[in-house]
């Protein structure tokens, strides 16, 4: 909901270290896949309750997610990258919520479930709009340099960063807060449903 006002923000923020990491020859799919081994390590972490490093490594994990699509720019975005950018990203957020029902499988384990099956809505309806979009050659003045039409809603990424920093800060709310955004999540899939109805009809 908020991730193209933060947009300017970040690109701001990630430019001085892309352009430290682009002139040592760091490519932005080697970003990519060190941010995503460091953030699996937050499955492990959540398991065993060090709920603090969870939380580091996942943000750990989202300054990655920023620093390769700021490298892309400078060296030029590739499909490939945008592949690999987007595929494993919606994998980490599905992890997460792993991450907590084995840290309590009694308590967290139906929550976890249930927030998985949202980001499954979330993540399907945003790539489907996204292949159609890409079919249809549509493009998005919110995200103009995105490697894909990146479709909005109530939980997009700043959301999801927030709500697992909140779930690391309260872990024994996990099961409330991930009732509560599995529901905006299933509101975003709805939205986007008729969303692309709309467009496509």
């Amino acid at each position: 909901m908020i991730d193209a006002a933060l947009l300017p923000l970040q690109r701001a923020m990630m430019q001085p270290p892309a352009e430290a990491l682009a002139a040592r020859g760091i490519r932005a799919d080697q970003v990519t896949v060190a941010g995503f081994a460091l953030g699996l390590l937050a499955i492990p972490a959540l398991a065993f309750h060090a709920y603090w490093l969870a939380l580091a490594l996942i943000l750990i994990n989202r300054v990655a997610d920023g620093l390769d699509g700021a490298i892309a720019r400078i060296k030029g975005p590739t499909d490939r990258g945008a592949f690999l950018d987007i595929a494993l990203d919606f994998l980490f957020y599905a992890l997460i919520p792993v991450g907590f029902a084995l840290a309590d499988p009694a308590r967290n384990a139906l929550a976890a479930s249930i927030l998985i099956a949202a980001f499954v809505g979330t993540g399907s309806s945003f790539l489907a709009f996204a292949s159609i979009a890409a079919k249809r050659g549509m493009s998005t003045d919110a995200y103009p340099t995105k490697g894909i039409y990146y479709l909005g809603g109530l939980t997009e990424g700043a959301e999801t960063i927030l709500f697992f920093a909140a779930i690391c800060l309260f872990p024994q709310a996990f099961p409330i807060l991930a009732g509560i955004f599995a529901a905006a999540c299933f509101v975003t899939t709805v939205t986007r449903w008729l969303m692309g109805w709309r467009a496509f009809s």
